[in-house]
């Protein structure tokens, strides 16, 4: 009888608890905030302006578009192919896949370096902004937004406000150099 009383005690006070932290207690994704302010849309539109970048989807596309016509002509002939024409259009169908999985690897790469560019070029604003934030709300506790976090309340999450003010910073920052 003790031990229920000292889990129902335990179990009071640790659903208790969050209720009592939640003052001070924020969350952001940092990742999400820099990539979705202005410089960010600005520099991933870039890279697709890039001509390597736009050769290199296009291909991928075509490549793409090959092998669906070919995996299409593969079932509706499989009947009346030999095992041999079969086997042929099996290898190709893996070599257009191989071909695709090389592109995507570059497509991949290319938006991976334009996000990390951006990220490195935003870091030392959002970090300023994020001071800010936390004196500004008063933030004891900020939080990653990941997978481990499975519910948030959005009015703790600053990841809008970050990306909005580090927007407004740029901005300003571009007015003051144009002038």
């Amino acid at each position: 009888m003790k031990k229920i009383f000292n889990i129902n005690l335990l179990a009071v006070f640790l659903l208790s608890f969050p209720v009592m932290a939640i003052d001070g207690i924020a969350i952001i994704d940092m990742r999400t905030a820099v990539l979705s302010t202005q410089a960010a849309t600005d520099a991933f539109k870039a890279l697709e302006e890039d001509a390597d970048y736009a050769s290199n989807l296009e291909e991928a596309q075509a490549i793409q578009a090959e092998r669906q016509a070919i995996a299409e002509k593969l079932q509706k002939d499989l009947e009346t192919l030999s095992n041999e024409e079969i086997a042929n259009l099996q290898k190709e169908i893996q070599d257009k896949g191989k071909d695709l999985e090389f592109l995507a690897g570059k497509i991949q790469q290319a938006q991976e370096e334009t996000a990390q560019k951006v990220f490195v070029e935003g870091g030392p604003s959002m970090q300023k902004i994020i001071g800010e934030l936390i004196q500004a709300k008063q933030i004891k506790v900020l939080l990653q937004k990941n997978e481990t976090i499975l519910f948030s309340d959005p009015a703790l999450d600053l990841t809008d406000d970050v990306t909005s003010m580090m927007d407004v910073a740029a901005s300003t920052e571009a007015n003051t150099q144009s002038e």
